[in-house]
């Protein structure tokens, strides 16, 4: 029963979504602004259940519960959840701005920690993120701005919240890490890949004065955040990935960090990998058609937004490119995960 495991996304509508997603395979409803797909997913209320397979409808927590560490391997810090939290996300518009707590403080916030990294997919021209503070923004600047928003609005104005953060323009195939406690925010016209520890705590400090879907505004979290926000990330940088030659293919380190590890493969002809019992391995199709061959003759296809989770006792396995380009994801836990 260990095999390339797909999984049935969930889809979840968000004020600032769109419809890019049927660009990616997503069977979309109608009229709803759907703004991320949780491809992977062990979160109470939102396990994703197998596609394919001997196992499928089974979630990946029955799965866990099972399959033990054959599936999610020896790296993994806790042998009863999946560590990790898998999507597409489609930012028509801006996101608020935002922050994850880091493990020193989540606890007595009432939240968990999360680290995560943006894979972009999709940019329009004038796309851009938004992350860490303008050099020189100080703590007392930035509350400066929150409280003259919060009103009454005197003069003199101080900066404003976007004078304070840092904004900079984004491409297609762009990577970028967000530590935890790194203030940010995804601009509108981008879509892309979300790789991140298995939270769904998000600290709103700024929302841009918008409304929720059900029209009233989005509730903040403002001390939360300003206890989590790291006041001194000044202007980080996009990554810049280490690229290798391997067997005539093209691997390239996107993100190496003590929670997860994605590389990005540019297929040129097979490529033999292997999944030791030590982790997992997840498999994304970025762009044409992915075939997976296993060591009892199964081939699982994926063409561009599509996932395949490998188990981490599956063994050797082969990746071929079904297309002239074919470009993959592959994620999987560290020894010190």
């Amino acid at each position: 029963m260990l095999y390339p495991y797909r999984f049935t996304p969930l889809l979840v509508e968000r004020v600032w979504g769109g419809n890019a997603l049927a660009r990616y395979g997503k069977t979309l409803p109608p009229g709803k602004r759907i703004g991320e797909s949780w491809e992977i997913s062990d979160r109470d209320g939102a396990r994703t259940q197998v596609a394919n397979g001997p196992l499928k409808y089974k979630t990946i927590r029955q799965l866990i519960e099972l399959l033990g560490p054959q599936f999610l391997g020896t790296n993994a810090p806790d042998p009863r959840y999946f560590p990790l939290l898998i999507k597409l996300l489609d930012c028509r518009e801006r996101l608020s701005l935002q922050v994850h707590p880091p493990a020193a403080i989540a606890p007595s916030l009432g939240g968990e920690p999360k680290t995560e990294m943006w894979y972009t997919l999709e940019a329009d021209p004038d796309a851009h993120l938004i992350a860490g503070l303008h050099r020189g923004v100080t703590r007392e600047d930035f509350l400066r701005a929150l409280e003259w928003l919060q009103g009454p609005r005197t003069v003199p104005k101080p900066k404003s919240i976007e004078e304070c953060v840092y904004r900079f323009p984004v491409s297609k195939g762009d990577t970028f890490f967000v530590p935890s406690g790194r203030l940010h925010a995804i601009d509108a016209g981008v879509v892309l890949v979300e790789i991140q520890q298995n939270s769904d705590t998000t600290y709103r400090v700024y929302d841009w004065d918008r409304v929720g879907l059900d029209g009233k505004p989005r509730q903040l979290h403002v001390r939360e955040s300003l206890a989590c926000i790291d006041f001194q990330d000044f202007e980080p940088k996009k990554a810049v990935p280490r690229v290798e030659d391997v067997t005539g293919n093209t691997l390239v380190r996107l993100v190496e960090c003590d929670k997860f590890h994605v590389h990005k493969i540019e297929l040129a002809n097979a490529w033999p990998d292997r999944c030791d019992g030590t982790t997992f391995h997840i498999l994304t199709c970025l762009k044409g058609a992915l075939g997976i061959l296993t060591p009892d003759g199964r081939t699982e296809r994926l063409t561009t937004g599509e996932f395949a989770l490998l188990p981490a006792g599956l063994g050797h396995y082969t990746l071929a490119p079904q297309a002239e380009i074919t470009h993959a994801l592959k994620t999987f836990l560290p020894k010190s995960a």
